[in-house]
């Protein structure tokens, strides 16, 4: 075109251009017409339009060279935009008319400048809506070619064409985010249909590989304990290479990414810093590479890597592709790591529940089993087919107090615990021990039953019993015989001081036997819920002294030291004398046996603050009750499993808590190993026994007068 009217040749110009340019949406061709106007309509030999973004990032570009477009990677095209002439014009946003390249410093010799000699250069801004879009540029193989009139020519084309180039480039971001939307719901779908670790790691891989369209990727995740970033799969050609790889979290570009939780994509032919951080990787061959972060609850678990695309270069939407599968990956790779955790959980439930030794049924609310472990089937004789149809009442009698305040508290998190008879297939019953709790089965609240076979546990009992009956009958009367013989042969006797002493001897070993006989006794009447007949009021300090005197010997023939401290003035008990007195010769004789050689034992008593209680007590300097046999102490033929073995039947202290029990007293211990043990017990006052009632409340003793409500 002729330049000689320049304002018809202008208008002439921009009629073209836009009507070139207004049936074309793609961002290449537009920037090819671009550029096929210039050379047509001003003239030149070569240019160039590059396209950036709202951020100054290089999105696209065409090049031209003697007619012929010339491929380009888009890492390569920041340069160009970053430094010479299309540098400053970026920089200022202002059009450049250089008619000798040689005599402006703007201008930067390209690798195509292979004459050497000097050109003529129109380089200006592609400006649309105040929009910066990119940089056109025209360059003349001669010098002093292009003028001004040219440069306002290209001007009016890079305006005409401004409008052009930001429509096609916001086309082809809508195009790239349809298609990494269209990635991501596809790698969703691909991703989350399996929840098993191996096959997550491998499916994201995969996608990753096929939507960047790279020849290796790799996953790296965050070891919590040590904290090193392990690459725990790869795919690809170079996956080898990764296998079991640790890197540390604060090094290279890893360290970068989950510090910042940034991704980045480097070219090697840039000279970035690629796998540097990793002696193991350095034999990895990696010309690009992009790296983003795996995230969930915005919390950086790990690092996914692909590199080395088709043609060494990523597309625009790479990095975004890369973040959103990242942030797939993490949420996929926490509900696997939930789903092991859950079937492990589970596999520990049901091995715990198969191999437990007692019988278990897990029932609903209604009592219809829902599960049975292996026990539960052969202790019932039924099939686990048959329990499931049947209900936990079928199968024994439920014991609880009240059955629907006890499940009340099972709801609220409470256990019941009772004795029953399980109902075999056979029509037999088994004794059995039961205890209930609340637990969670499959998301929903259920019942678990442990039935305890305490078989071998009746007939134990069973068989005590009968000891303890044959020792009562059977030695009672024996026994008073031997008494009646003693007294007789007492006053026989002649004045022989050795005679005498074996007599005190065979005394106080029947009443020692007396005491035993009498205790298992009134155990069993106790257990029974009889009540105290023959109660009376006592002196406290006498019936300590009382006992004294008869665990003396005892006492004496270890060397101990038995101190009495009850020396003041105490009020009467309500009591039967001969029962408290045999309790406080069981806490004594206890206090003499535990007590090693030489050692020191004090009895005391005291009046209570509120003055309604006698407070006795028995220290020794014993080796001490080890904590968790203190609360078993009390248990009938039960002892202590200390440092040292004592002989006994296990039933003095059992025969202590029941007698003290039954006067609405109170009896605990207080004990430190290697420190000695204190026995303490609280005994009502006599004189209170009239105006008003003694109850024993949370553990205390209270005292109510009988004309308050």
């Amino acid at each position: 075109m002729t330049i000689d009217d320049p304002n018809r040749a202008l208008l002439e110009l921009m009629v073209k251009v836009s009507r070139e340019l207004a049936t074309a949406l793609d961002l290449r061709i537009v920037l090819q017409r671009v550029l096929y106007a210039c050379i047509q309509y001003v003239g030149g030999e070569s240019g160039s339009v590059v396209v950036v973004d709202d951020q100054g990032q290089t999105v696209d570009a065409a090049i031209v060279h003697g007619k012929q477009f010339h491929d380009h990677k888009t890492h390569q095209l920041q340069d160009t935009v970053d430094r010479g002439l299309a540098g400053w014009v970026a920089q200022y946003r202002r059009p450049v008319l250089i008619p000798d390249t040689d005599k402006d410093e703007r201008w930067l010799r390209r690798p195509h400048d292979q004459d050497g000699a000097a050109k003529s250069a129109i380089c200006v801004p592609l400006i649309a809506r105040d929009r910066f879009v990119g940089i056109l540029t025209l360059v003349h193989p001669t010098a002093n070619t292009f003028n001004e009139q040219h440069l306002e020519f290209v001007q009016a084309i890079a305006d005409q064409a401004s409008v052009a180039v930001l429509n096609a480039r916001l086309y082809a971001e809508a195009q790239r985010t349809a298609r990494v939307m269209s990635a991501l719901a596809k790698g969703a779908e691909t991703i989350n249909s399996s929840l098993e670790m191996s096959d997550v790691l491998q499916r994201i891989l995969d996608h990753t590989m096929q939507a960047l369209q790279a020849e290796t990727a790799a996953l790296g995740l965050i070891d919590l304990q040590s904290e090193e970033l392990v690459f725990e799969a790869a795919a690809g050609q170079h996956a080898d290479y990764f296998s079991k790889v640790r890197i540390s979290p604060q090094q290279g570009i890893s360290g970068e990414v989950i510090q910042s939780a940034q991704g980045r994509i480097l070219y090697a032919s840039k000279g970035d810093p690629i796998f540097e951080e990793s002696k193991a990787l350095k034999d990895v061959k990696a010309r690009a590479f992009a790296i983003a972060p795996i995230q969930v609850h915005h919390k950086v678990i790990g690092v996914l890597m692909a590199f080395n695309p088709a043609d060494d270069s990523f597309d625009a939407d790479a990095l975004q592709v890369m973040t959103g599968l990242g942030n797939l990956a993490g949420t996929t790779i926490d509900n696997s790591r939930l789903f092991e955790q859950l079937q492990n959980a589970h596999k520990h439930y049901r091995e715990l529940f198969e191999d437990s030794i007692d019988p278990i049924f897990i029932t609903d609310w209604d009592g219809k089993i829902l599960e049975a472990n292996r026990q539960a089937t052969q202790l019932s004789g039924y099939t686990e087919e048959q329990l499931r149809q049947t209900n936990i009442r079928n199968l024994h009698v439920v014991n609880c107090a009240d059955e629907e305040i006890s499940f009340n508290k099972l709801k609220n998190g409470g256990s019941c615990s009772y004795e029953s008879e399980l109902e075999t297939s056979e029509g037999g019953k088994l004794p059995v021990e039961v205890h209930a709790r609340r637990v969670e089965l499959h998301d929903s609240d259920a019942v678990q039953w442990i039935l305890r076979d305490i078989a071998s546990r009746k007939d134990l009992d069973e068989l005590r019993n009968d000891m303890t009956s044959m020792i009562y009958h059977d030695l009672r009367s024996p026994l008073g015989n031997i008494v009646s013989s003693l007294e007789m042969i007492s006053v026989l006797m002649p004045e022989d001081q050795t005679l005498r002493s074996m007599l005190v001897i065979a005394r106080n070993s029947t009443e020692r036997i007396q005491r035993l006989i009498n205790s298992l006794l009134d155990i069993n009447r106790l257990e029974a819920g009889q009540k105290i007949a023959d109660q009376n009021s006592i002196d406290p300090v006498e019936i300590i002294r009382e006992a004294i005197r008869d665990v003396q010997p005892g006492a004496k023939a270890r060397q101990h030291k038995l101190s009495n401290r009850a020396l003041s003035v105490l009020p009467l008990i309500w009591v039967d004398v001969d029962m408290i007195h045999r309790v406080l010769i069981n806490l004594l004789e206890n206090a003499i046996k535990f007590t090693p050689a030489n050692g020191k034992i004090d009895i005391g008593a005291q009046t209570s603050a509120d003055g309604m209680f006698v407070n006795f007590w028995v220290r020794d300097s014993g080796p001490g009750i080890p904590l968790a046999e203190r609360e078993r102490i009390f248990e009938k033929f039960t002892r202590v499993r200390g440092k040292s073995k004592v002989s006994g039947l296990g039933v003095g202290l059992a025969f202590c808590r029941l007698a003290v029990h039954a006067h609405d007293g109170e009896i605990w211990v207080e004990s430190e190993e290697d420190k000695g043990t204190t026995f303490w017990l609280s005994l009502p006052v006599a004189q209170r026994r009239s105006s008003g009632t003694i109850k024993r409340q949370t553990g205390r003793l209270t005292f109510k007068p009988d004309h308050q409500e």
